[in-house]
């Protein structure tokens, strides 16, 4: 099953799980206008053919003590780029890197990584940014305001609004 194989119940069912996911499948009926039966099924159905990979809850990370986030752009040695896997083995180690991205371009690697201040982060660049696999030059830069955080996909239509 494909995402173009998707009814508009099974888009809007993955909508409102998007939106929250802790719904009982009472309430995720009403949202959707089928009765829980059909409902559930749907769910179970999305869930068993992967549209669902997870479902978790989402921490404010200032309240939980980590104010200071920034997005690394990392250049990797020619002989770093030969062993990506262990980049991203040694990144993907640490609670305080929320996500790692290998791109293509001038730039090999995006991080998005959490820290106390700017002390705190100090430490976990020398002691392990700059100490992993591979990395030639990292630059790293302080977000100041998120304008747009979301982890929703796009599901009501086939096409995105520019």
């Amino acid at each position: 099953m494909e995402a173009h194989d998707l009814d508009v119940l099974d888009r809007r069912i993955l909508a409102q799980v998007q939106e929250d996911a802790s719904l009982t499948s009472g309430e995720l009926a009403e949202a959707v206008g089928l009765s829980q039966a059909p409902c559930w099924r749907r769910l179970q159905r999305l869930r068993t053919r992967g549209f669902i990979c997870r479902e978790v809850a989402l921490l404010d990370r200032e309240r939980m003590g980590w104010p200071l986030q920034l997005m690394v752009q990392v250049q990797l040695s020619q002989h770093g780029r030969a062993n990506v896997a262990e980049f991203t083995s040694a990144m993907s180690r640490h609670a305080r890197v929320l996500e790692c991205f290998i791109l293509l371009g001038s730039v090999d690697a995006i991080l998005k990584v959490l820290a106390r201040d700017i002390r705190d982060y100090e430490e976990f660049f020398y002691e392990h940014l700059s100490q992993a696999p591979g990395v030639r030059e990292a630059n790293s830069m302080v977000v100041l305001s998120e304008f747009k955080l979301t982890t929703a996909i796009p599901v009501l239509t086939d096409t995105v609004s520019s």
